[in-house]
Order: structure tokens, then sequence, then C-alpha cells
């Protein structure tokens, strides 16, 4: 019987072991730019959120309770500028990792059936196609992808690694060739809150779909925006039919955030001072990366949102990333993300003022 971690390319993460040792060798130690993970305090109305809720003895359910689709569906119209969001147009999900994984194969997905993303993308669309054995292609514009065989689309704006942002003129497109040809799109809008040169788009806007949510789906995830990565919480908005039939799955699967969490997720999404204040600290980080590492001789690509910076000398990212470990700082190879990066490195906003400055001054 054959494993399916057969299925499944190298795990990425693993060959950057060598450059973290080095980096950590440092006389000032490390200062890991590398994977993305939130390092600032969970916000204290979230916690108290949390503590409230901690005697759950019940299981809960998959869908959340009424309070959490309410703040799902309040936020989704409040933020996104989605018209006539309802319970049915709304799920949560065990952070959006699991679901970009495994979502393939929750719509029946598998042999000659296609999965397409982008070009440079975050390796979990590849596993998930992997996973249901699916045929997995990249794109540069999906317009220009044959659409014979293709299920499932994903969009990633902001995106990561790169930081773009694609314009509402560009979703419109999109959507529409989608809807055309019967792709179900996934737009991947994680990094939504954080715009710094451009003001993303939600594909759930009524300028860009219509005011309907047919064929479309867009994931939204706590773990930036509110420091939540520790607490698995996202969730899937859009088409009610697709989310009806995923619902159906996931009770089956026992695939339920806990009511801890959801009792989180309720306070986090309505409040949005704290959203503010993580903005402004992730801002003044991004500054005062980006002023060091083009000073040190980088380029910068895109980089207009997001948590990352996309950095380049013009050389293998491998030596990029040695050059760096020697300084202590550990970035990502962009060649994670896809061939297309080889020459790139993704620089993460996520490290701690002090480590950061340390940072600068060692790029000085």
């Amino acid at each position: 019987m054959s494993a399916v971690s057969d299925r499944l390319p190298v795990f990425p993460w693993d060959k950057l072991e060598p450059f973290k040792a080095t980096a950590a060798a440092h006389p000032g130690g490390i200062v890991d730019l590398s994977v993305g993970t939130p390092v600032d305090p969970v916000p204290e109305l979230i916690q108290k959120a949390l503590v409230a809720a901690a005697d759950s003895p019940g299981y809960p359910t998959v869908w959340g309770t009424p309070e959490l689709r309410d703040a799902l569906t309040g936020w989704v119209e409040r933020r996104l500028g989605a018209r006539d969001v309802t319970h049915r147009h709304v799920l949560p999900v065990v952070g959006s990792k699991e679901l970009v994984a495994w979502l393939p194969t929750q719509l029946g997905l598998g042999p000659g059936d296609k999965v397409a993303y982008p070009r440079l993308a975050y390796p979990t669309y590849e596993v998930g196609a992997r996973l249901a054995r699916a045929e997995h292609v990249v794109y540069d514009d999906p317009t220009e992808l044959d659409p014979t065989g293709l299920k499932l689309l994903w969009l990633n704006s902001p995106s990561n690694p790169t930081g773009r942002v694609l314009s509402a003129a560009e979703l419109t497109r999109i959507v529409a060739w989608a809807r055309e040809h019967g792709v179900l799109v996934l737009s991947d809008e994680c990094y939504i809150e954080l715009g710094w040169e451009a003001d993303p788009v939600s594909v759930l806007h009524p300028d860009v779909c219509g005011g309907s949510y047919e064929g479309i789906v867009s994931v939204h995830s706590l773990s930036k925006r509110s420091n939540l990565a520790g607490y698995r919480a996202a969730f899937l908005a859009g088409d009610p039919a697709v989310l009806g039939e995923l619902l159906a799955i996931r009770k089956h699967g026992g695939m339920m955030t806990s009511a801890p969490t959801q009792a989180a997720v309720v306070a986090a999404l309505s409040d949005d001072a704290h959203v503010h204040e993580q903005r402004e600290r992730y801002a003044a980080r991004r500054t005062a990366l980006r002023d060091a590492l083009l000073g040190h001789g980088f380029r910068i690509e895109h980089s207009e949102a997001s948590l990352y910076l996309w950095a380049t000398r013009d050389e293998s990212c491998w030596s990029t990333v040695a050059h760096l470990a020697e300084l202590g700082i550990l970035v990502a190879p962009g060649d994670f993300y896809g061939e297309a990066g080889e020459k790139f490195v993704r620089v993460a906003l996520t490290a701690s003022d002090e480590r950061v400055a340390a940072a600068v001054e060692r790029l000085r």
C-alpha cells in the first residue's frame, strides 16, 4: 500500500534547517523572518472571550453558534462590502491551511480534474491537489488556461509570497471567465486587512461579483489580523450551494472549531481597534526592513500588501539565504513558492520590534 505522503513534495522548510543553525550562531542571536508566524500578544478582549467560554463540556457544531455566524456575516458586509449575506453564506473552518489542503478532496475532485493556482504561490495549493490525486497547473493569467477539466481555480490577493494585489477590474474579468466555463473560484484573501500601497478588494464585493455569489467562495483567516494563529480560526464566505455541501461533509468528518475559539472569533470580528493597532506595528516594521534591504542592495517587487517583502539581489535565492544567515537573519527562499521565485527571498514582517531593529542594524 502506497503511503499518502508519497504523493506529496518534500516538506520545504526542512531544507532551511542548516541556514537556521548558521543564523542562530550569530553573536546577537537569530532574527527569524522566514515563516511569518505572529509574535505579538493576542488582544486582551479576545483572551477574555476565550477564557469566559472555557467551561464548554459539550461538542461544538461544525457550522458554529448563531452568534459566530452573526459575527461572520456582519464582518463580511462591513469590511468586504458584500450585500445580503446570510448564515448560509458563511462557514467556520479549523484554520485556513487545513481548508486549502483538503478542499479538493472534500469537493470530490480526483484523477482527470485540474486545480489551478498562481505560478508563485503558497505551496499548500499544490498539496491539496496532490492529496486528491487531481492534476495541478500554474498560471500567470488564469483566463489563458485551458478550461477543459478545470474544476477549481485558486486566486490569492494579496499574494503570499509576493504581496501583489489584484485590482477590482482584474477580479471581475477572472470571475466572469470562470463562470462562463463553470469553474469554481476560491479566493484566498487571508491578508486582505494588510494593504499598504494598495487597497485589496474581495471577490465578494458587488463591483466584482455583480451581487451574486454563484461559483465564488472567499477564504479568510484571523491568524494575521488578530494574532490568532495558535487558535486555528478561519472561515469561508460565498456560494451557499458550495458551503452547504462542505458543511455536510465536514459534519461527518468532525471538522469543528472548538467552542472557546468560536467565542474568541466573535470578539475578534466585533472589534476593529486591535486590527488598526496591529497594522501600525507591521507598517513600522515594514518601513524599517524595506529601507534597510534597499540600502543593502536589494530590489523589492510588488509587496504592496500582505506580511512580506519580496526581495532580490538577482542571484540564486539560496545564495541570498546563505548571505543573510551569516548576518544572523533567516528568510524564506523564493523557490519554496515556485520555480519563478528562484532569485527572490520572502522577508516576513513578523518579528518583534527589537529583532527587526537588530536586523536593520546588521543590514547597515
